[in-house]
């Protein structure tokens, strides 16, 4: 672990070399430690093949390291120059429709296709073999934003030579693959393993399976992409870390295993430009249109703290205005400190700014930067070096401890969910949400897990939400747990292979919960129906045979929660008050400990701090909570944007 630290996004490959000095210069008086290059400059690597130059990036590097700064290089895989495209015509990712991807902006490869695969693991041992032992780097970036622009998946010929080799190891005989698959239906079976196609172009939906097979299967050629450069900068540096940056309410392949081949998580946070594309009611996101989803980032922040097994950083922090949203408004003035903070609160080790200048030309001109394109500060310049100042102060470390709640994230229950949501829009993605949020609104800290944790210990009460299916690990750890859990809905309700199982969901032993799910009203979610006690439900609604206790119901008698000891239920999609509601019950049932925060204002203890954000666009109050010492930076009362960090009493 490092001390919290800033850093930039720099591309000096961009700039005239007379201007990098003074740009270093300004780095280290604004407190950036860390510095991110390389990127995306494969055609100034090697502007022709086997034409090499690396002399800027040696240059640029001196330059920074003569101001102390760290350097972060990435590997230039992203993209491909064009003429790798003349080399390997069929690199090319293709659409769902058969169209491949055009050269002119960015990802445009293929992961699956195995020359190129070559290709990044020659270019990357070439950098490595002319900075890899520079005095100022510090480590790895893999790539960029691995399945940006919907770019996992690809329906090339390498893709589908892939994929049938994918299944003829997974399933073993065509005759086993027909059987899981339930390809009696339809008459679908295959007779050779060659037969099959990718899951694209059919006349109406393909088997679910096989595209959830292919989604799998996708998944795995990111991580196994990965692990090629991850070889080569470990073998050569295995003191340095590899880090690779996801990206917000991504799903596009299981970031748990892209994991196992890195060193560091890190994601890049773009709030506002979030929020105009999130699929949250409108209500939500005009009192946050400056500001970002109060909830949104801090539940990445935990989610990729536990894909980076405890290490991660933001690598692209949001500074100003985007280009890249439907709409792009400029961020309430003090956002760029709070995002810092908020990440750091949460346990990030660097919080890396997107990006030094704002570039006047191509794609992203109008996506701002720590400075303008004339060189002087822009408004988020002085809010790093306000963030640099302030941890440098208090001298603010430590970690964040264990919860006392735990959520499972399964990246397979989202694609699953996408390819047949009986309920459109129905989401694991979003089910997590609705429960993250009523505990982040009373100051509850959450820990991610992994559908692989075969182990609830430590904690109070543990949510599974929309999971698709169960496995071994998960069922030992619900049969071995003595807390608290909260199931559903549609949790179990499919086996591994996609089809319903013989006990119907939610499939657990009836010493654990005796209940199944005998029907299903996936409706409109404009079609909301009462429940007694307060709030809706809508869009999924299970009718339960059970004698578990029915705790809450609804207005026409479904079953919303039930229990039974302490294993409950959902049985429905709730609205905010809803859920607001059960999660109350349950963290009063678990004996949690909340805090009373004013609407809008958030908070996350790391080590013997506490850290509040302050979301909303008009000063807060807070509560003085019992276990605090003193305000160490800021007091009660918050302005908009406000950051306040107490000290505990007890230490954290």
């Amino acid at each position: 672990m490092i001390s919290p630290s800033i850093g930039v996004c720099y591309y000096p490959e961009q700039w005239p070399s007379e201007w990098w000095e003074d740009d270093a210069r300004q780095m280290a008086e604004v407190g950036i430690k860390y510095v991110r290059i390389g990127e995306f400059a494969w055609s100034r690597f090697e502007p022709k093949p086997g034409q090499l130059d690396f002399s800027w990036l040696i240059e640029s590097m001196d330059t920074l390291g003569r101001h102390g700064l760290k350097v972060i290089v990435g590997t230039p895989t992203a993209t491909p120059p064009r003429w790798m495209l003349t080399k390997y015509p069929d690199m090319l990712a293709v659409d769902k429709d058969g169209r491949p991807r055009g050269f002119g902006s960015r990802r445009h490869y293929c992961f699956s296709h195995l020359g190129f695969r070559k290709e990044c693991a020659r270019i990357t041992q070439l950098i490595v073999d002319a900075v890899g032992q520079h005095p100022a780097l510090a480590g790895w970036q893999t790539d960029n934003e691995y399945g940006c622009h919907g770019t996992v998946l690809s329906y090339s010929d390498s893709a589908l030579q892939g994929y049938r080799a994918w299944l003829k190891a997974r399933y073993g005989t065509v005759e086993a693959l027909n059987a899981a698959w339930g390809n009696v239906f339809w008459s679908m079976d295959y007779a050779d393993f060659d037969e099959i196609d990718l899951p694209s172009l059919t006349v109406t939906e393909p088997n679910p399976i096989a595209s959830l097979d292919f989604r799998r299967f996708s998944s795995d050629q990111v991580a196994e992409f990965n692990k090629v450069q991850f070889d080569v900068l470990k073998a050569a540096r295995p003191d340095l870390p590899v880090i690779h940056n996801s990206m917000c309410r991504f799903t596009g392949y299981d970031h748990f295993k892209l994991a196992e081949t890195l060193d560091v998580m890190s994601w890049d946070s773009y709030p506002l430009g979030h929020l105009d594309g999130a699929p949250e009611p409108q209500d939500l996101k005009t009192p946050y249109f400056r500001q970002g989803d109060p909830d949104s980032s801090g539940m990445h922040h935990d989610l990729y703290r536990a894909v980076g097994r405890g290490r991660w950083w933001i690598m692209e922090l949001q500074p100003g205005p985007v280009n890249w949203a439907d709409f792009n408004p400029d961020p309430l003035p003090g956002m760029a400190r709070l995002w810092a903070w908020e990440a750091f609160a949460h346990g990030a080790e660097v919080v890396s700014y997107f990006r030094w200048r704002q570039a006047p030309f191509a794609q992203e001109q109008m996506h701002a930067g720590l400075t303008r394109p004339d060189r002087e500060p822009a408004p988020a310049y002085f809010e790093a070096k306000q963030v640099a100042e302030e941890i440098a102060q208090l001298k603010f470390d430590g970690k964040p401890g264990k919860a006392r709640v735990a959520v499972v994230f399964d990246y397979q229950s989202e694609w699953a969910w996408e390819i047949q949501p009986q309920a459109k829009g129905f989401s694991h993605l979003q089910h997590v949400r609705n429960c993250y949020v009523p505990l982040r609104k009373r100051g509850i800290e959450v820990d991610f897990l992994s559908p692989a944790t075969s182990d609830f210990s430590g904690y109070d009460l543990v949510i599974i939400p929309a999971l698709f299916a169960w496995n071994e690990a998960l069922r030992t750890a619900i049969a071995d747990f003595d807390g608290h859990l909260l199931i559903g809905p549609r949790s179990g309700s499919k086996t591994e292979d996609f089809s319903i199982p013989a006990a119907l969901g939610p499939d657990l032993p009836r010493n654990l919960l005796d209940a199944k799910v005998i029907r299903i009203d996936a409706s409109n979610p404009i079609h909301k129906v009462s429940v007694k006690g307060g709030g809706n439900v809508g869009h999924w609604r299970e009718r339960l045979e059970t004698n578990a206790e029915i705790v809450i119901e609804d207005e026409e008698n479904f079953p919303v929660l039930i229990a039974q000891g302490r294993l409950n239920y959902l049985a429905a999609s709730g609205d905010r008050a809803l859920m607001q509601r059960i999660i109350d019950h349950l963290i009063a049932d678990a004996d949690i400990p909340t805090l009373e925060l004013p609407a809008g204002v958030r908070c996350r203890t790391r080590g013997k701090w506490r850290i509040y954000f302050n979301y909303g666009d008009q000063p807060a109050t807070l509560n003085h909570a019992a276990d605090e010492r003193a305000y160490v930076l800021g007091n009660a009362d918050m302005p908009a944007a406000g950051v306040t960090v107490a000290e505990l009493a007890t230490g954290g």
